[in-house]
């Protein structure tokens, strides 16, 4: 039975499964590992939605990670229990012990590194990078292979996710981080190459690995019993667990986006409450007699509102699960074309009204846009400083360029002789930049700021 197949404790970097004496199971390790690897850290100062105040805590990618986990882990239980129950005849013993004890494991550490490839300044960083390459489109595509210059054009957080955790930079060990393939499989929201995107089908509306993962892809997918959809390009239907990281996702921005703005004071608490608790009468899973009571007791606004918020995670937590066991044989064979997230939304007014009244009052508020526009020249810039440099010959080099790669880390800088893995080093670097960093950077090579920091 498939069940039986989709998981695997190989790990990249790794010919063969190691023999460990470790308590905790491969699939435990794997979030260890994230939790103690830099490129997570450095999630603290990435800009989730709104900048980092500093006297108001608002979240960023790092504690937007850890929430997500925490829901991913209650998904990958209540999946996991389902799936031992409803299949316990069709699931071997080494099946069993991984749906029970396992499942959640795999699915909170896919949940905690899903947003690791996310550039500085959130989407907007995104934007810069494929910007930089589309308006240079007439320099630089020359220079690379259809497939390499798609990469550039397309750049997207969760393929750079599968590079982040896999690439191997220089000096450091094979594997990059040497996750599971189990938990690898279960971030490839878009399992396929980027001259593969079409927005018709969830699995390619974007795209999922760059050429240079593109081999370590395909270990990852045979292994995880991935499905290729038949095309002539190198594509698959998503891999089942991936569902569970993606709504577990879904639920948490949509929901603490409004706490934070609430904090915030962009949104008002009646206004807050209202919106959370239509969501709550229209999930319909919760008792909304007992909500109110509680309600009554709790007279600290944001008390009220953090009430109010845990509820409706809960409510949709429960309902993303139904939902999931509901279309679990049309999620494995492929068919299944919306996120659970969406499924749920085309039947609830609430979660409709809560993402119009997020798109207008949250999403485009002044302080939002701000920033965007701020990160978007940031990011565009120090790639216009460190990408031409990185193009030209040793030999043909002014002063200037080579100045100019003395500021990228020696483990960044790739093959002396292959454009595409030179320029992606530059993006692995500027990439990999948090907010602060890349400003910082950002006006000392524009002259705003002079002078030595350490």
């Amino acid at each position: 039975m498939i069940l039986n197949k989709l998981f695997s404790d190989k790990r990249t970097g790794e010919a063969n499964p190691i023999t460990s004496q470790d308590p905790r199971s491969e699939f435990q390790r794997d979030f260890d590992r994230i939790i103690f690897s830099s490129s997570f850290r450095r999630l603290q100062n990435k800009t989730q939605v709104f900048p980092l105040p500093g006297s108001v805590f608002v979240h960023n990618r790092l504690t937007h990670s850890l929430e997500v986990a925490s829901v991913g882990r209650s998904l990958g239980s209540l999946i996991g229990d389902n799936l031992c129950e409803k299949y316990k005849s069709d699931l071997d013993e080494n099946a069993k012990i991984f749906y029970k004890h396992n499942l959640y494991n795999v699915i909170s550490s896919a949940c905690l590194c899903h947003d690791i490839g996310n550039p500085a300044f959130g989407h907007s960083g995104e934007d810069a990078i494929a910007s930089f390459f589309s308006k240079n489109e007439s320099n630089l595509k020359h220079l690379f292979t259809g497939p390499e210059w798609s990469d550039f054009i397309n750049f997207e957080g969760n393929a750079n996710a599968i590079r982040v955790l896999t690439q191997q930079q220089n000096g450091k060990d094979e594997g990059g981080v040497k996750l599971t393939y189990s938990t690898i499989a279960s971030i490839a929201k878009y399992p396929c190459e980027s001259i593969g995107k079409d927005k018709d089908f969830i699995y390619r509306k974007k795209f999922g690995f760059f050429q240079s993962e593109k081999s370590t892809f395909i270990d990852v997918a045979n292994e995880t019993q991935m499905t290729n959809d038949g095309s002539n390009k190198l594509i698959y239907f998503r891999h089942p667990f991936v569902w569970l990281v993606e709504v577990a996702d879904d639920i948490c921005y949509n929901i603490i986006d409004l706490e934070d703005a609430h904090r915030l004071g962009i949104i008002d608490t009646r206004t807050c409450e209202d919106l959370f608790n239509f969501l709550i009468q229209c999930i319909g899973i919760d008792n909304t007699t007992k909500v109110e009571e509680k309600l009554s007791k709790l007279k600290n606004k944001n008390e009220r509102v953090a009430y109010l918020r845990a509820k409706s995670i809960n409510s949709l937590t429960l309902k993303a699960t139904q939902v999931y066991i509901d279309k679990f044989d049309s999620i494995l064979d492929g068919t299944f074309n919306i996120s659970i997230y969406d499924f749920i939304k085309a039947d609830c007014d609430a979660l409709n009204l809560i993402e119009n009244f997020s798109i207008e009052h949250i999403y485009n508020h002044r302080s939002v846009i701000e920033i965007e526009n701020a990160g978007y020249n940031v990011m565009y810039e120090l790639l216009q400083h460190l990408v031409p440099p990185i193009l030209i010959e040793n030999k043909k080099r002014k002063q200037s360029d080579n100045k100019a790669l003395r500021l990228i880390p020696s483990q960044f800088l790739y093959d002396g002789d292959n454009n595409y893995k030179k320029v992606l080093g530059v993006i692995d670097y500027v990439s990999g930049m948090t907010d602060n960093y890349a400003t910082d950077l950002y006006r000392k090579i524009k002259g705003i700021d002079i002078g030595m920091t350490l």
